[in-house]
């Protein structure tokens, strides 16, 4: 009876210390505050509304071509929970470029991760989503042995079919608890045999229209691949205006455009979805976040139902001008404007007005 009493202790012990039983421990964690928010953790992933930075690479001031005031590692600090990207072909390399890499480059897809996963490190409790525009249409392969050099592709969040509708999203806290908090859509060319970690974007998500000149911002579908019922979606709510026919930001309508009411809102497209779709949308794609001092941020935590109370401010605009035809290092704002027409839409119009501009025959405001 004493031996067999000895040899029970021994086998508990064991078993205490095995890997299964390191397992059932570790399971019984869980996260109490999720994207800085405790009502969040039992919330489905596809039923939270995220901040995001439309074009998050393209940081800068006095540049056409720029959509964002400040890096991406400030964009998260104050709460971007979306970052979304266009990535170019630049001799075999995947570039963060705006259009063409002759009219911003970035910087390299690898070194953006980088600051990405930095950051999810120094965070462990926040689920963050990238929406990758795959312009030149890499192969999910390239991005996967990008994604792995960066030790992201352990940190991202595989489902386990596709699409996925958005009730059928696993919950912030246990997405947290597993790791798995890096959600990454991609635009085209996903390979969910190999690459499940990569999601397809329009199978998974409906788009509002983007490039929108008039405030008076609609929730209608403008791309989709899917089951519009079911799918989550995303609305675009940049204001631009046209530039020497272009779509440029309208940084002078910032304040407005991302407030919380008011005609041309961010909050009045919230509303204007909510009566059309019957629930508020998940991803709001912003430019120059930081107008309105956090606005868009409040917009969200009504939707999930939070508390906005930031510790500390966010950053404030650094944007001095929408109008300026400067881009780049360069002071040559016929130059500039060079860039900006012919990386977006050659044209023989937009040849006279650039030359226009070059020999004095236009002026640009």
């Amino acid at each position: 009876m004493h031996l067999s009493m000895k040899y029970l202790a021994q086998v508990a012990i064991s078993f205490l210390f095995s890997s299964t039983a390191v397992q059932a421990v570790s399971l019984q964690r869980r996260a109490t505050i999720c994207n800085g928010h405790a009502e969040l953790c039992t919330r489905g992933y596809g039923n939270v509304s995220f901040v995001g930075a439309h074009d998050s690479y393209a940081v800068g001031t006095n540049n056409l071509a720029t959509n964002q005031d400040h890096n991406i590692t400030q964009q998260l600090n104050d709460g971007i929970r979306m970052l979304q990207m266009q990535v170019h072909n630049n001799n075999g390399v995947i570039q963060l470029c705006h259009t063409s890499c002759a009219l911003y480059n970035g910087g390299t897809l690898a070194d953006y991760l980088s600051l990405v996963k930095t950051w999810l490190d120094a965070n462990p409790d926040e689920v963050l989503s990238l929406l990758i525009v795959n312009s030149d249409n890499f192969a999910a392969s390239a991005f996967d042995t990008v994604f792995k050099t960066a030790g992201l592709d352990v940190m991202s969040y595989a489902p386990p079919s596709t699409p996925v509708a958005a009730s059928a999203w696993p919950t912030l806290g246990s997405m947290i608890d597993s790791g798995k908090r890096l959600v990454t859509f991609l635009t085209n060319n996903t390979d969910p045999a190999s690459v499940p970690y990569l999601i397809d974007e329009f199978t998974n998500i409906w788009e509002t229209a983007f490039d929108v000149t008039d405030p008076a911002f609609d929730c209608n579908v403008n791309r989709t691949e899917g089951d519009t019922a079911s799918q989550m979606y995303l609305i675009n709510h940049f204001l631009d205006r046209v530039l020497l026919q272009q779509p440029v930001p309208d940084i002078s309508q910032a304040n407005v455009t991302n407030s919380v009411s008011g005609p041309g809102s961010l909050g009045a497209q919230v509303d204007t979805c909510v009566t059309q779709n019957g629930r508020p949308p998940n991803f709001m794609l912003v430019d120059f976040y930081e107008y309105g001092g956090g606005s868009v941020f409040q917009v969200a935590a009504s939707i999930n139902g939070v508390t906005y109370s930031p510790t500390s401010p966010i950053a404030t605009p650094v944007s001095t001008t929408s109008s300026s035809a400067s881009a780049g290092s360069s002071g040559n704002s016929a130059v500039s404007v060079t860039k900006l027409v012919f990386g977006r839409k050659q044209s023989v119009a937009s040849l006279v007005v650039v030359l226009g501009v070059m020999f004095g025959a236009y002026s640009v405001a």
